[in-house]
């Protein structure tokens, strides 16, 4: 029986690789562009910046060292020169892809930072493996310009796997509703009609502002902004406005709000501050052709008609009053359920001079008056 060399020995001794085959090595060497790996074999492996990563600005001295253990997958066993050619790129790519079947198959929401902000969606990157999130997937509502997801770590689910035409789809915006409902759900179970709560101006419209209570939108109409008069809701909020509002009504999914809280009512003891006969002063806070509407406090107008001016004949209130201009009349009429106030400074005036003429002139005069009110109103 012949006797093994020494050298048929020590080649026996040495492992066997394959293309192909996952290796363990530990780093004897690393330049700015090349790591060289001892993994046990005759020659050693060579893992070159492209074969460790897409980023070519990044240097390698500075993510491993001598003495740490990697692995890495075997790309040839021989490159021509003796030296065995690795890839840990590859190797991280073939673990993200079965990360990413995984993630798609359990239905696992996967964090990760954008890399990308595309013309029709974003990019990012799971253990080595490009996702592409369509625009249309990055939320619940339109973003024409989604440069402010650039560098943001953003959680998504897969919503497509599609390795053999290396086609992965992040879906951001199923979250995003999910998350919504959940709240939604959360808090309706938390508020009722009558509840103070607090919210976020969402938008701002000609009729009223949309507030964010956290879970759902409440409308706050224009009418229930003041108990006084708001010519347009931009006059009184913005978006981004912190507001403490009660809760009006709810109805299904629809939340009606209110800044008319009870307590500053001011029609509460009008009864007796606007009597008929009691003498008041207001101010002008916008005229029609029929009258001014006179400012008694906020949220209490009352109606000067244009013929309870003055005695003289007056062709329109702009002829003798002007916004803003304050004036003391009688109120000569009182309609707590309508919440109507009528005065008169000709009735004022024949008061003061102890007179009881026109009493059936101003009789007929306040049943237009009131007429006037509603027109304006409605």
């Amino acid at each position: 029986m012949s006797e093994l060399t020494f050298e048929q020995m020590l080649e026996d001794s040495i492992k066997t690789i394959h293309t192909g085959e996952v290796v363990e090595g530990v780093v004897i060497d690393v330049k700015v562009d090349e790591i060289v790996l001892n993994i046990g074999y005759k020659s050693d492996g060579i893992l070159t910046k492209n074969e460790y990563t897409n980023d070519s600005s990044l240097d390698l001295t500075t993510v491993v060292k001598p003495g740490d253990t990697m692995e890495a997958k075997v790309l040839k066993v021989n490159d021509g020169e003796g030296q065995v050619v690795l890839t840990y790129k590859r190797l991280a790519a073939d673990r993200g892809n079965k990360r990413i079947e995984e993630a798609y198959n359990n239905r696992e929401v996967l964090k990760a930072t954008v890399s990308q902000v595309l013309e029709g969606g974003l990019g990012v990157i799971v253990e080595e493996v490009r996702v592409f999130i369509p625009a249309s997937l990055v939320s619940d509502t339109y973003e024409r310009d989604l440069s402010k997801y650039a560098g943001q770590e953003i959680e998504f689910v897969i919503s497509e796997y599609n390795p053999k035409r290396r086609r992965y789809i992040g879906d951001r915006k199923q979250l995003i509703v999910a998350r919504k409902e959940e709240m939604q759900r959360e808090l309706f179970e938390r508020i009722h009609e009558g509840d103070m709560v607090e919210g976020v101006v969402k938008n701002v419209t000609d009729f009223g502002a949309f507030v964010d209570l956290g879970g759902a939108d409440g409308l706050l109409h224009i009418s229930e902004m003041s108990w006084g008069r708001v010519e347009h809701p931009r006059k009184v909020f913005k978006v981004g406005d912190k507001l403490n509002v009660l809760i009006k009504e709810i109805n299904g999914s629809k939340i009606a709000l209110s800044l008319k809280f009870e307590d500053e009512n001011p029609w509460r003891d009008a009864s007796s501050k606007y009597a008929v006969g009691n003498i008041v002063t207001g101010r002008v806070a916008r005229m029609t052709d029929f009258g001014a509407f006179i400012e008694l406090e906020t949220g209490v107008d009352a109606l000067l008609h244009v013929s309870q001016i003055s005695k003289e004949h007056v062709e329109k209130p702009a002829d003798v009053l002007s916004v803003g201009e304050e004036v003391t009349a009688k109120i000569v009429d009182f309609n707590e359920a309508d919440k109507k106030i009528s005065l008169s400074i000709k009735a004022l005036a024949a008061s003061a001079a102890g007179s009881s003429d026109d009493e059936e002139e101003t009789s007929v005069d306040i049943d237009a008056v009131i007429a006037a009110q509603e027109a304006e109103e409605n």
